[in-house]
């Protein structure tokens, strides 16, 4: 393949972006009966799984933005490209183009860019105007199909906009989705009613919905140890 810059839901448990040791379910996780035949048992073979790195944008480091969670999810995104780069999986990078020139994404402002730890060329670059990498430029699931990928692994920024919105089509497009919640982080926000919700919060909430629905949330750390088991990533 190659690279080219063309354009848990168990009771009573937590998930957290800063706790490594809440239980999953077993890896036929999605428990959804429409999501039974997808599921699988076993290990998976990584090279069969694109790495999704949604919207790692320098614009994200702006602090007008708000306080945020997560502080290890840029080392933790880079801990996953480095080991798919090692094992020469498919690698897939997406760019938000803000369509606004206000914006910090839009394409004439230095937001734009992609953080400074992806330098390595991906196989493919995608780039969007909407939340979800599957409406974007190249098509992101023509491409997948193509090169016989059976599911992803997504992280990026930010977790409950892009990141969810891509693990939702993602599943229901077919593929298997791996979650990779400590390498997501995202920003307080307020509802519509004035209440403000933390940042820690509304990643809680996506791994809520997500998992066993639309996807498997798991941590960089279970993901490399043990969800490819046979063809371990961690080196």
């Amino acid at each position: 393949m190659n690279r080219t810059n063309d354009p848990n839901h168990q009771k009573g448990t937590r998930m957290s972006t800063t706790d490594n040791n809440f239980e999953l379910l077993p890896e036929n996780a999605e428990s959804h009966p429409d999501h039974a035949g997808r599921a699988g048992r076993g290990g998976a073979d990584p090279t069969r799984y694109a790495l999704v790195v949604v919207d790692a944008q320098v614009a994200f480091d702006d602090q007008r933005l708000g306080p945020r969670n997560n502080p290890d999810c840029d080392d933790n995104i880079e801990r996953l490209v480095t080991a798919w780069l090692e094992r020469k999986a498919p690698l897939v990078y997406v760019r938000h183009d803000s369509e606004d020139p206000g914006s910090l994404m839009h394409p004439s402002n230095p937001g734009n860019r992609l953080k400074p730890y992806l330098q390595a060329e991906p196989d493919l670059l995608v780039t969007k105007q909407v939340n979800s990498a599957f409406h974007g430029h190249p098509d992101l699931h023509a491409w997948l199909s193509a090169a016989e990928i059976e599911g992803i692994v997504i992280c990026g920024i930010t977790t409950n906009h892009c990141c969810e919105t891509t693990a939702r089509v993602g599943g229901n497009l077919g593929y298997r989705v791996f979650f990779a919640l400590d390498a997501t982080h995202t920003f307080d926000r307020e509802g519509p009613d004035g209440t403000v919700l933390t940042a820690d919060q509304l990643a809680q909430a996506t791994a809520t919905n997500l998992h066993g629905e639309f996807a498997t949330v798991v941590t960089v750390d279970q993901l490399l140890a043990d969800r490819f088991r046979g063809h371990n990533l961690s080196g």
